[in-house]
């Protein structure tokens, strides 16, 4: 067996071809709009915050599967003019993943998406030291059995395991069960406790499946954590965007990056927050990945939305932000 050099990250989870398609406005029912342009561009969850952390100067491997046509070859292409170590399967006769996704003029996106189910990654086309020679793993939810077995020897090897979940997948408990940091859309805590109020479903995520951090992003009202101790909240960054296509891939690449720097939680939050914020004013999953200085300075002098949460020190957390009446 080949020894592989040692790498800080290894993502296995998704890829996608994103087609990218401007519009001025969502189109209304039954109706007509010009689209300005339509530009293909490479994406998915975890393939896109694996090129983030490799353009930010760490080492990286993705493992995933693209099907047997042209996409693949532009997956493969970016992946190495990168510099990512690359271990993708093959699908044959079917097409790699793919979205088309509408962009109105606040850069609000709408994505249709077809995945072909040859397209599922299986535990047994892992590699047990593809996870082990790695300082952080990083996984989305939808191949879940490939996730948790992947998850498992993190855990076993001591690695911590970093996982982006968008959606409740068959079979996600036994993968939380391996999640050191669980970072979640907005409605995963509420609708995998069955509790309505995010700070309390944060904490009953944690205390089920024993994660260092449990965590929810907000879009444009930034991102809540629970680490086991405290309520860590930090509120998004301004821009003015164009396309919020990747934002949480690009957070989760930022909190990755700041984990294996060693920083504190709201560092690695607020990192996490510029680099997403920045990567809205560009085009597609990728379009505005910017260098980690210009990101710091970005976090030294940007300007934040209004928090959506304040410190409610009778309950020793947060409480959400009423709106004014």
């Amino acid at each position: 067996m080949t020894d592989l050099p040692k790498v800080d990250v290894v993502g296995v989870g998704l890829n996608a071809t994103d087609t990218m398609i401007p519009l001025p406005h969502y189109p209304a029912l039954g109706s007509k709009v010009e689209f300005r342009s339509a530009n293909v561009l490479p994406g998915g969850q975890v393939a896109t915050a694996v090129i983030a952390c490799q353009q930010w100067g760490l080492r990286t491997r993705y493992v995933g599967k693209v099907g047997e046509d042209a996409a693949a070859e532009m997956h493969r292409a970016e992946f190495s003019k990168i510099g990512v170590e690359t271990h993708l399967f093959t699908a044959p006769g079917c097409a790699s993943q793919q979205a088309f996704i509408l962009i109105d003029d606040a850069g609000e996106r709408t994505v249709l998406w077809k995945r072909d189910h040859r397209l599922t990654l299986q535990p047994e086309e892992l590699q047990r030291e593809w996870v082990t020679g790695a300082r952080a793993l990083h996984v989305d939810g939808h191949d879940t059995a490939a996730a948790s077995q992947a998850a498992r020897w993190a855990r076993a090897a001591g690695v911590p395991v970093i996982a982006d979940l968008d959606d409740v997948y068959p079979g996600v408990e036994e993968l939380l069960g391996s999640i050191d940091y669980l970072i979640t859309s907005r409605d995963i805590p509420g609708r995998l406790t069955g509790e309505p109020d995010l700070t309390r479903a944060l904490r009953a995520l944690q205390r089920q499946y024993g994660c260092r951090l449990t965590a929810a992003t907000l879009g444009q009202d930034g991102v809540l954590a629970w680490d086991g101790s405290m309520l860590v909240y930090a509120p998004a960054f301004r821009v003015e965007p164009v396309d919020t296509t990747g934002a949480g891939d690009i957070f989760h690449a930022g909190f990755i990056y700041g984990l294996l720097q060693g920083w504190p939680i709201p560092r690695q939050l607020d990192f996490a927050c510029a680099a997403a914020a920045l990567n809205c004013k560009g085009i597609g999953a990728r379009g505005g990945i910017q260098r980690a200085e210009a990101i710091e300075m970005f976090m030294k002098a940007g300007d934040r939305h209004a928090a959506a949460f304040v410190a409610d020190h009778s309950l020793s957390g947060l409480r959400q932000n009423e709106p004014a009446q």
